[in-house]
């Protein structure tokens, strides 16, 4: 008797895309569980951990509002990786216009003070590192998942992990 075996599909973020194009909301929400940690990792390196719930899903409402704008489907972890980073430096410019606070003020240490400090280390980073840390350490993802969501080689994602661990090393001891 012959053994039948049953290959179950897994649609591509471009599948994904082009049937969220055409009204498919189960698909966004598929594209949405792909991406959420990559979405999250770009808006932590940029605002505070306080902001950063509220503007994933701005990321996300924006880009399902755009999505019928992306002209390549297969690019949407870049893509929306970028909607991230312009809503974060909105962000900013927008809590830079509220209150202005003057640099020896400082706030009360909480019970997460280390976690607030490393991650307080990492945003001050240079952007190329900051990213790719932060999607490694704090959302746990592996140098092939980083390539593969953010559009890097990688080749490059090795070489921003090795820098950026060992700026982050250095700045930690200098503690």
């Amino acid at each position: 008797m012959a053994t039948v075996r049953i290959v179950a599909f897994e649609p591509t973020d471009a599948d994904l895309v082009l049937r969220a194009q055409a009204g498919d909301r189960s698909a966004f929400a598929e594209l949405h569980e792909r991406s959420c940690r990559l979405v999250h990792a770009v808006v932590l390196s940029r605002v505070r951990p306080s902001e950063a719930e509220d503007l994933v899903q701005e990321v996300f409402l924006t880009a399902l509002d755009r999505l019928g704008s992306l002209k390549q489907p297969s690019r949407f972890c870049p893509w929306i990786a970028q909607i991230a980073r312009n809503k974060a430096t909105d962000a900013q410019r927008r809590r830079r216009k509220l209150v202005e606070l003057p640099d020896t003020l400082h706030a009360p240490r909480r019970p997460t003070a280390e976690a607030a400090e490393v991650l307080a280390h990492l945003q001050a980073l240079p952007e190329t590192y900051r990213e790719t840390l932060i999607l490694r350490l704090v959302e746990g993802l592996t140098g092939p998942e980083i390539a593969e969501q953010t559009g890097m080689t990688p080749g490059s994602v090795r070489v921003n992990l090795h820098r950026g661990m060992k700026l982050l090393r250095e700045r930690l001891g200098d503690s």
